[in-house]
């Protein structure tokens, strides 16, 4: 399998995982703070990675060079969760997700700007199908719901999250000296934990984790184990392999695996229409397969050192 292929896969598998978190997050949302929630999940999330890295031999001293590196990147995703649960605060669900929706075009801008990647016209073609497809699969397929869409203050501060999330992505690249992505991804959670278990310290203190219902506990593992410590090394390992707008694309899969997922719940099947956005979504990843020219490889001193 060639570096983009692998690329893609990891996104694809991505996409599946985070899907998840918001058919297990909405059930735990009102139980606990964001902030104790987030800094819970980063720190399990560490332990896990730490331990992968630590048995494989990758983990030693010289990924402990410019630590500033991780602050930088923990700093950029633990803004994205927590300005996203503050938003969620006011902002209905259908349009924090449709506001998400902006985040591969916010990316290209983002790697253009960072790394100087070029968005061809037919990736950008691709970004516009992919994000009319979630709009139409977010709105259910309903033009009234669309059309009633309004931007609060909850959505405002949800989309300065998605910047931050944007940024990330070729962030990693930028900063990456040819440490694995398990390696990296340790220490970006470690700072994430770290800064976050400041910011939210009041909250972490307040909460009774031992009288929280078993839900949260489900959800809590649920997201540090597979929408953070697995969806983390998949992010950063394609970041790697792929232009940064490529990699943001596959969040327009995420409303389609949530139908899937709320499907396996058991919480009904959405209309036949809305298998339209979907089609569309699948659509925009081909173009990006088939793009005008070759994906960014990963540099000599990196491909050596990738898992």
């Amino acid at each position: 399998m060639t570096p983009q292929a692998s690329g893609h896969l990891a996104m694809l598998t991505f996409s599946a995982l985070v899907a998840g978190s918001f058919s297990l997050g909405s059930q735990v949302a009102n139980e606990i703070a964001p902030a104790a929630l987030n800094a819970a999940r980063f720190a399990i999330a560490a332990c896990i990675i730490g331990t992968v890295a630590a048995a494989t031999g990758k983990l030693n001293r010289a990924a402990l060079a410019a630590p500033w590196r991780y602050l930088v990147l923990g700093g950029l995703f633990g803004i994205y969760f927590v300005l996203m649960f503050h938003g969620l605060k006011t902002a209905p669900p259908v349009s924090a997700a449709a506001v998400f929706t902006l985040t591969p075009i916010l990316s290209a801008l983002f790697g253009w700007l960072l790394l100087r990647q070029v968005t061809t016209a037919r990736m950008a073609a691709a970004l516009a199908i992919g994000a009319a497809g979630a709009l139409w699969v977010i709105f259910d397929a309903d033009w009234q719901a669309a059309r009633a869409f309004r931007i609060g203050p909850g959505e405002v501060i949800y989309f300065w999250g998605c910047v931050a999330h944007a940024a990330y992505t070729p962030m990693v690249r930028k900063l990456n000296r040819g440490e694995p992505a398990v390696v990296f991804t340790f220490g970006m959670l470690v700072a994430g934990c770290l800064l976050l278990t400041v910011y939210g310290w009041s909250d972490i203190r307040a909460t009774q984790w031992t009288a929280l219902p078993p839900i949260v506990w489900i959800g809590l593992f649920y997201v540090a184990i597979f929408a953070s410590a697995a969806t983390f090394v998949l992010l950063q390992f394609a970041t790697l392999r792929l232009p940064s707008a490529k990699v943001m694309a596959y969040t327009y899969l995420t409303p389609s695996w949530v139908i899937l997922w709320e499907i396996a719940l058991g919480n009904g099947v959405p209309q036949g229409l809305v298998l339209i956005g979907i089609a569309m979504t699948v659509v925009a990843l081909v173009m990006l397969l088939e793009q005008d020219g070759p994906d960014i490889k990963p540099s000599s001193a990196r491909a050596r050192n990738q898992p």
